[in-house]
């Protein structure tokens, strides 16, 4: 029994580690513009001219000069002028101040700099740091669990970044592809989660149904709703870059489903693990019995996860909602906004395939474990017979 369970939670870990480095060392047809004679490194900040810098009320215009010293690469320790540009945007602008580490384009003719351009803060240190204080603490407090939930996370990251964009960059229908990988996920993150058991394949069943049905939903109201895909933010930009071929429209509906996906198969592991649970202290319990707890556990899952939903989408819009607010936008413009009609389908239909995804698991899992522990109860009554 236990090399059946450890064969169970070894086999998925061995295959998402193999799946991995496999995607890792994935040819990268989009590989990064290398521009000859130039280097990007990390310089620190020794002293700054202002005196180029306009200010116009909130915002400055001009050009900001720093003194910069080199840390990396093959000019390490020498210092040079840089030019941080400004243009009038809070969003895009930063001012740099004395000890500032940053990131600084170099344009170079043999050992000579000829221009120095400050592109921004150097922030990667300490998103390194978060992230090892994240795994450290995830590794501490979940054992296992929380090594299989990095291996999962890395994985998303890869087969996102190395799979999924360069498909849709690639002309290939959206939809499609949004529909294969979210099954690919589901199937690797639930079996790290579980391993090969019926268990396992209950939740991806509830997790896969509801996704579909978001994704079925978001096929039809899109088009009612009328909403282009440039809706979504720096999409248009790709237009103009080289991919005037790219359906947007069907990038943004595939981006809906794979946006609740995570939720939805929250919810599916949620509940069967709960009809697990409830079977493995009854084992006497019917399908049905089974079905309805599963569905019980769903209906107080639902209240907090649509709420969760609507914060993961609204909270990026806390400034635009305050604009609305100062300016007494009346409700009805705001209803009918694009933007804001794009998030309340975002909103709606994952919230949707969550309400789905409820008696989708509960019928499978109870269905599944249900059965195998009724004839497991046989069994043993079987034996008592004999004795």
């Amino acid at each position: 029994m236990f090399k059946d369970f450890h064969r169970r939670n070894t086999i998925p870990i061995v295959v998402t580690l193999i799946a991995i480095i496999l995607l890792v060392f994935l040819p990268n047809k989009f590989p990064e513009k290398a521009y000859e004679n130039t280097d990007r490194v990390a310089a620190r900040v020794l002293n700054t001219n202002e005196s180029f810098i306009v200010n116009t009320g909130l915002i400055k215009v001009g050009e900001q000069l720093c003194d910069v010293e080199i840390l990396q690469g093959k000019f390490k320790g020498k210092t040079t002028q840089g030019t941080n540009r400004l243009s009038g945007s809070l969003e895009q602008d930063k001012i740099f101040e004395v000890g500032d580490k940053i990131l600084v384009t170099l344009d170079y003719t043999g050992d000579e700099i000829r221009v120095a351009t400050l592109v921004d803060h150097y922030r990667l240190n300490y998103e390194i740091l978060l992230v090892v204080i994240f795994i450290i603490v995830l590794i501490g407090f979940a054992g296992i669990t929380g090594i299989k939930s990095i291996l999962s996370f890395i994985f998303t990251v890869l087969a996102m970044w190395k799979v999924l964009i360069p498909l849709f960059l690639q002309g290939y229908n959206p939809v499609m592809v949004g529909v294969i990988t979210t099954m690919i996920l589901a199937i690797t993150i639930i079996g790290l989660v579980y391993g090969i058991d019926k268990k396992s394949l209950a939740a991806i069943i509830g997790a896969l149904s509801g996704a579909l049905v978001t994704c079925f939903m978001a096929l039809f109201f899109v088009s009612k709703f009328k909403i282009h895909g440039a809706v979504m933010s720096y999409s248009e930009s790709l237009l103009y870059s080289g991919y005037e071929n790219l359906n947007l429209t069907q990038i943004f509906i595939a981006s809906i489903f794979i946006a609740s996906s995570g939720a939805v198969m929250d919810v599916a592991v949620d509940i069967t693990s709960a009809v697990a649970e409830v079977i493995e202290k009854k084992p006497s319990i019917t399908k049905i019995e089974a079905i309805k707890s599963g569905i019980n556990v769903g209906r107080s899952i639902m209240g907090t996860m649509m709420t969760t939903l609507l914060l993961a989408y609204s909270g990026g819009y806390i400034g635009l909602i305050m604009v609305f607010r100062a300016q007494g936008t009346p409700i009805i413009n705001i209803l009918n906004l694009k933007y804001v009609s794009s998030e309340i389908l975002h909103t709606l239909i994952g919230s949707f395939g969550l309400i789905t995804v409820a008696p989708f698991t509960a019928l499978a899992s109870g269905l599944l474990l249900g059965a195998k522990r009724r004839k497991s109860k046989i069994s043993d009554n079987n034996v008592d017979v004999l004795r």
